[in-house]
C-alpha cells in the first residue's frame, strides 16, 4: 500500500483515477452556468466532468491544513470582534481633527514554522484596518507590520496581539506537529 490518499482510492475509467468528489464539482459548476436543472444539463455536467478529470488528472497536493469546526468558529468570532475594535479605532483617528495617528513600524515573531501558518496570519493581519503587513522574514519567521492608532508600549502590545491571532489560527486551522509547536 502506498500510503497516499485521493486518486488511488478513486474508481478507475480505462486505468486511470477519476475522482467523484471533482466530477461532482464540475457537474455543479456547470448546473450554475447554464442556470437551468434538466436531465439534459445534469448529464452533460457529469460527461464533461468526467471527461475534464480523466483528460487532465491533477496532482494530490497536502496543503497542511486541517479545519477544527470548534476553534475555526472561535476563530471567526474573535476575528470579527478585531475587525470591529480596530475600525473604531481607524475611524476615531480619521474624525478627529488636527491630530494626527501614532504611526509605528514594528518587527513581530511568529512562533510557528508552517509557512501555511504565517500566509493565514498575513492575510489576517493584512485584513484588519489600521494594520499592515510591510515584510516577511520567511527563515527567521519575523513580519514586519505598519501598525496605526495605538499607543503606550507599541511593541509589545502588537506582539501580544499577534500572537493571540496566530495561537487561534493553528487552533482553528493548522496540523497537529503546528499545535505542539505552540505549546
Amino acid at each position: 500500500m502506498s500510503g497516499r490518499s485521493g486518486p488511488s482510492r478513486a474508481p478507475r475509467l480505462l486505468g486511470r483515477p477519476v475522482p467523484l468528489s471533482q466530477v461532482a464539482w464540475l457537474t455543479l459548476v456547470w448546473l450554475l452556468l447554464w442556470g437551468d436543472l434538466s436531465v439534459g444539463n445534469v448529464l452533460g455536467g457529469l460527461l464533461g466532468g468526467l471527461v475534464v478529470v480523466w483528460l487532465l488528472p491533477l496532482p494530490v497536493v497536502n496543503t497542511g491544513l486541517r479545519v477544527h469546526p470548534f476553534a475555526a468558529l472561535v476563530f471567526l468570532v474573535r476575528f470579527a470582534g478585531d475587525l470591529v475594535v480596530s475600525s473604531f479605532r481607524v475611524a476615531f483617528w480619521a474624525l478627529r481633527l488636527g491630530a494626527l495617528p501614532p504611526v509605528h513600524i514594528v518587527e513581530v515573531r511568529l512562533r510557528s514554522s508552517s509557512e501555511v501558518m504565517a500566509v493565514l496570519i498575513t492575510v489576517a493581519l493584512s485584513a484588519l484596518p489600521g494594520s499592515l503587513v510591510l515584510e516577511v522574514h520567511g527563515r527567521e519567521r519575523e513580519l514586519v507590520l505598519h501598525v496605526l492608532g495605538i499607543t503606550g508600549d507599541v511593541q509589545e502590545i502588537v506582539q501580544d496581539d499577534v500572537t493571540r491571532l496566530e495561537s487561534r489560527i493553528v487552533a482553528a486551522f493548522g496540523t497537529r506537529a503546528d499545535q505542539e509547536e505552540l505549546r
